[in-house]
Order: C-alpha cells, then structure tokens, then sequence
C-alpha cells in the first residue's frame, strides 16, 4: 500500500542482503544448497524448514527452526547468518549483532558481507566506533560486489561524522508535543501557518479496509492557545477512507497542498490519482477547505509524487517524486515546479546533485524566507537512516552545500519532516526516539542560531469594498522595490477577504492590491531592521469602485529630496499603473502632486507640478494615450495630515491620480 511517508532508509540495504544471501546461500526456497557447512542432517533440514517460514514472513517460526538447527549442530554458521539477518529485519539490532559475531567466530572468511552487514547493524544502535572497524574490515577483501564496497566508504564517513557530531553536539533540546499532538501512532509531517496559531500534521492509524488491516493517513489540526496547542482534531472536510498525508499550508494558510494515494478499498469519497501518490490542492473559503483537485500532469504523473512545499512567493512548489535510474533502481528525489500567470504548472525539475543524491531524499520544507531548504537525506554525510540538512540560497540562484544538523537533532534512528516557524527560533519535526508515545511523534526545540533561516515577519488584513464594507477576493503581489521581482503573488479569501503575506526583513517592498471593477490599492514597507520578525504589520486594505472623483494615492512613487526625478523604485508602481489603465480603457485620470508645508508657496506650488508632469511623461513615454492623462500639480493646498509632525508631513508629500471620467 502507497502512502505519502514510506519508511524505506533501515530496510533498503538489509533487504539487498536478503537477497545476496538468498543468490549466495539459498537458491529459490533454499532448498537447492548441495554444501551447507554442517553435515548434520537434522540441522540441514531445520534450516530448509526455517528458509521456508522466512520467505512466508513468518519469523517467528523461522527463528524456532533456528534454534533446532543450531542446537544439532553448534557450529552452523548459515544457521547464525539466517538469525542475525531475521533480527535485523525486525530491527532486534543486538540480537543481530550477537548472531552475526557467532557466524564471524567460526569462521570469519566464510562469508565477508558478514563483516557488512554487523557493520550495519552496529551503526543502526550508535555503535559507531565498532560499525567503522568492521566497515573497514570488509573493505580489506579484494572481491567484494562495487556497489557494496562504495556503501561501505560512505558508511565509514558517517561513522567519523557522528563520532565528531556526539563528541561536538549542538545546543539543543527537542522535546516531545505532549498528548494534545501525540499518540501511540505515528504523527509527522507537520505544517504551521505563518503566524504560528494553526498546527496541521499527519497521523498514520491502523485500521481495516475491505476486510483487512491496514494503515491509514489522515490530517490533524491543533489550534495555539495561552496554556499550549489545543488536542488535535481532524480536519473532516480533507479526510476520506484514502490515505491523506503530507500537508503544506501556503504562507497564509489559504491553500493546502497534500498527498493522496490509491487505496484499493478506499470508498467513493477517496481522491483519484494517476496510479499511486499525488498531489492535491483546497482553497479555503471562509474558514473551510473547499474540495481538493488533483495537479495532474506535468506536476503528476503515474509514480509517487509527496511531500509538497509551497514557498512563500505563491508560485514555487517543491516535492519529492520516485524515479527509476538506467539500471531498474528507484529512487525518491527532490522537484520543482512553478505555476505562472494562467495557472499552469512548469515541467518539474530534480533540484542539483548538491541536494539530490544517487540514495532518498525526503520530506522536503522551503522556509517562508525562500532563501533556505531543509530537508531529510540517506545520500549525504550523517548520523545514519535518515538525517535532516539545510542549504542556502546563493546569490547566483543555486543552492549552496548542505549541512547537517548535528546531533542530537539528529540520531542513528530516522528524522524528517523538519518544519521551521517564520522566525526562525523554533524548529518541529519527527522522530522515532524511544522517550516517544509510540514509533513517530513530532517533537519542537529551539533552533540554533547557525541554522536558522533570514527572520520573516507577516502582514495580516482583510480586503473589503470601501464603501460597502463587503469582504473581497482581490489579488495581490509584494515586489521588490530594488531587483522589481515579484515575492509573492497571492488571493485574499473569498468568504471573508482575509490576507497574509510573509514579509523577508532586510529589504523593502511595494504591496499591490487589485480587484476587477476597483482601483488598486498600494502600500510600501522598510524593513530593514531584523527585529520586524517579532512585529507583523495588522493592515486592512479598503478598494474603492471604479468611478469619477476616486482617488488613489501612489505611495510607491518616489523622488529624492527637492527633486522631481523619478527614482528607479518607482517603476513598479507606474507599471501597475498602466496594467490598470490597459484592462480599463474607459478610464481617465488626472495625475496630481503635493507638498508639506515646508517652504514657500510657490516653490511647493511648482515641485508638486514638476512631479505630477514627471508621471505624466514616464506614462505616455510608456505608451498610455495623452488623451486619457492629465497633470496638475496642487502645493500643500490639499493635506491629508496634520503637518506639525514629520509623520504627518510624510503623508502630505504625495502623488495621487484621481479618476476624471468613465466612458
């Protein structure tokens, strides 16, 4: 059965052995074997019966048969290898070892990937100084299998690696969820909105479909309140019969991207897929999500697709799908995919070979920052299963070396689904660590400082007609007011106008708010002081109808001291401008500029005419009709503030056009 978290890192390389050893020692049902290295004929038959319950699953009785064989004959070392493999598949690791060190006693040159396999094992418990002795020892025989000999140099590094990572742990304390999050299923893959108050994740529960057992994914949510985060209930209007997993909430919470996957029992509600896993969006409308849709090609296609991440920009979305290589080998690898203007999805890309390697990577996150990726991998340096890595965004768009995140963030067990909150300060994610409620549970701690992302803070707001009051759905779009770059491209709520847009500190942007029938609504932001992170702007946006004598204030128009140069800045409004004049033909404005009341009359007088006519020229130069524009320039006749104060003279120096005419 398909679901959107497969625990694949500790079984993958026991699984191979498996089979090595089936090819090697046990051909077909391993009933073949003309040479065991014991003669008895009772420990013989008692492996054959063992090899059987093992192929059937049945380890129970494989391990019984076992014991019969190895109590007729003492020595048999096929018996001690069958054994060690068994416990490490039921990950009984130092009953593996101990199995594994009786063969290697007998004889240690009997079978040199016992060597490798107690290497493994030893690593799964931490045993990392002993894993690398034997790591080492199975590379000194000089005919070992190419792939093996290059798991274990990689096995070797991440042996020193976690021998320094323990010696050298970083600062950290995770601590559990408690039982408001946590149960004895396993909980992961947490999402958060950006301003921390809505806690979503998956809980994998067992239960019975068509008639059998079976696991199934659902989502849970948990609200933030004074005292904690609230007992987790499901989020009904998402979950079906099916397997729901993986939710990515966009920045403000208004999209929910999630995996669904093919469930043969699944009942009619279950989301249909491509033939395995794939990826679904909901809109929220009011405070419910609407009813998902599937991506479809290019985003899915007809293998496993999970684990999204949608970046704070409103158009990137990463996650994780399995390909096959040349060779008939899967794996799972990191995408990307962007949707443009008439919401269409790119053909998804694997990101570099410095984030994805030839092993899984997993549960992938892009902080709202957009600058920095977290992500789960087997593939690079680490602690063992899987670790979790950051990378940063380099100035050339690429993505720069991943780190590790040490321990005891990392462990020998599995970690992923690492979430971190817009600020940067606390970090969530899942692990099987034994002080748990049962397998996975998500854990929170406080990320150190040289992990952490560029501080984000929000502007949150509703969108509503000015006059009416009436909530909107209106389109808006934070620019950089430096490179122009869209940084987010968004829709406020249909039910309830509701808006949040993460807001990366250190620069400053231009907000646009757009609506068919109103004119725009713009607002620009400094934040060039980090500590914004910690105070989110509270912003309702009114839209003022289409109509003669409407005003708009062009607060991301701008011009130097004295001045009536446009500054380069100053392009992302005028663009916007004559988007707007485009899409309504009918419209035509008279540009007008103001002054404070600082200086003479008449110097104001022809500073705010000089600025009105530097618009009018930037837009008829730019192709608007000279016909639909007028200029005037109107001193400080016309504030809109008190000018005592240096806030309210801010105010009052301004450019505006007001609508003259709709016809």
């Amino acid at each position: 059965m398909e679901t959107s978290f497969q625990r694949i890192p500790v079984v993958s390389l026991r699984r191979f052995f498996c089979v090595l050893l089936s090819a090697v020692l046990f051909p077909g049902v391993m009933m073949a074997q003309k040479e065991f290295t014991s003669t008895s004929p009772k420990a013989q038959n008692a492996l054959r019966m063992a090899a059987r319950y093992y192929d059937a699953r049945q380890n129970t009785k494989a391990l019984e048969e076992l014991d019969k064989a190895i109590s007729a004959d003492p020595d048999f070392i096929e018996a001690y290898m069958l054994r060690a493999n068994i416990y490490s598949d039921i990950r009984e690791y130092t009953k593996a070892i101990a199995a594994y060190k009786e063969a290697i006693l007998i004889n240690p040159d009997f079978f040199p990937n016992n060597y490798y396999s107690l290497a493994k094992a030893e690593f799964l418990l931490g045993n990392y100084r002993d894993a690398r002795s034997h790591y080492e020892k199975y590379l000194s025989y000089p005919k070992i299998p190419d792939g093996l000999a290059s798991n274990a140099r990689q096995m070797m590094d991440n042996c020193l690696f976690a021998e320094q990572a323990i010696k050298n742990p970083v600062p950290v304390h995770p601590v559990n969820m408690g039982p408001e999050i946590n149960t004895a299923d396993e909980e992961y893959f947490p999402a958060i909105t950006a301003d921390g108050k809505t806690l979503l994740f998956t809980r994998r529960m067992k239960t019975t479909l068509g008639g059998r057992a079976t696991l199934q994914e659902d989502f849970y949510t948990s609200t933030k309140t004074p005292s904690g985060w609230s007992k987790a209930v499901p989020l009904k209007e998402i979950n079906t019969a099916g397997n729901e997993g993986a939710p990515a909430l966009s920045a403000d919470g208004q999209y929910l991207f999630f995996t669904a996957c093919a469930e043969l029992f699944s009942d009619a509600d279950a989301y249909k897929t491509n033939g395995s896993c794939d990826i679904f969006i909901a809109k929220k409308v009011g405070d419910k999500f609407m009813k998902a849709r599937n991506l479809q090609p290019p985003v899915n296609t007809g293998t496993w697709e999970s684990q999204p991440s949608f970046s704070s920009d409103g158009r990137t979305l990463y996650f994780v799908r399995k390909v096959k290589e040349k060779d008939g080998r899967s794996q799972r690898d990191i995408f990307v995919t962007r949707i443009n203007d008439n919401s269409e999805w790119s053909e998804p890309e694997p990101l570099s070979n410095k984030i994805n390697t030839p092993k899984d990577e997993f549960s992938v996150f892009i902080h709202p920052d957009d600058q920095t990726l977290y992500f789960s991998s087997e593939g690079h340096t680490g602690m063992g299963g899987f670790d979790i890595f950051f990378s940063r965004r380099q100035p050339d768009g690429e993505w720069g070396d991943p780190v590790n995140l040490g321990y005891p963030i990392n462990t020998s067990g599995d970690e992923n689904s690492l979430l971190v909150s817009p600020t940067g300060e606390t970090a969530f994610f899942a692990s099987d660590r034994p002080e748990g409620y049962g397998q996975l549970d998500l854990y929170q701690f406080t990320l150190p400082e040289q992990f952490r992302p560029r501080p984000v803070t929000y502007m949150k707001g509703k969108v509503f007609d000015a006059e009416t009051k009436e909530p909107l759905a209106a389109s808006f779009v934070l620019i950089d007011l430096v490179t122009g770059k869209t940084v987010v491209s968004s829709t406020s709520n249909p039910g309830n106008g509701e808006f949040l847009v993460c807001l990366p500190t250190g620069k400053g942007y231009a907000l646009n708010v757009s609506k068919d029938g109103y004119l725009f609504y713009s607002e620009n932001f400094e934040l060039k002081n980090p500590k914004a992170a910690y105070d989110p702007f509270l912003k309702d946006v009114p839209l003022k109808p289409i109509r003669a004598g409407q005003s708009v204030v062009l607060n991301n128009v701008f011009f130097d001291f004295d001045k009536y140069d446009l500054k380069d800045e100053s392009r992302v409004e005028l663009t916007k401008l004559m988007d707007f004049l485009a899409k309504n033909p009918s419209v035509h404005i008279e540009l007008s500029g103001h002054t404070d009341n600082v200086g003479g009359k008449g110097y104001n007088q022809t500073l705010s005419e000089n600025r009105a006519k530097a618009v009018y020229d930037y837009l008829i130069k730019n192709g608007v009709s000279e016909n639909r524009l007028q200029y005037k320039g109107y001193g400080d006749t016309k504030p809109v503030a008190d000018n005592t104060s240096d806030s309210g003279r801010s105010q009052n120096r301004r450019t505006e056009f007001t609508v003259t005419s709709v016809h």
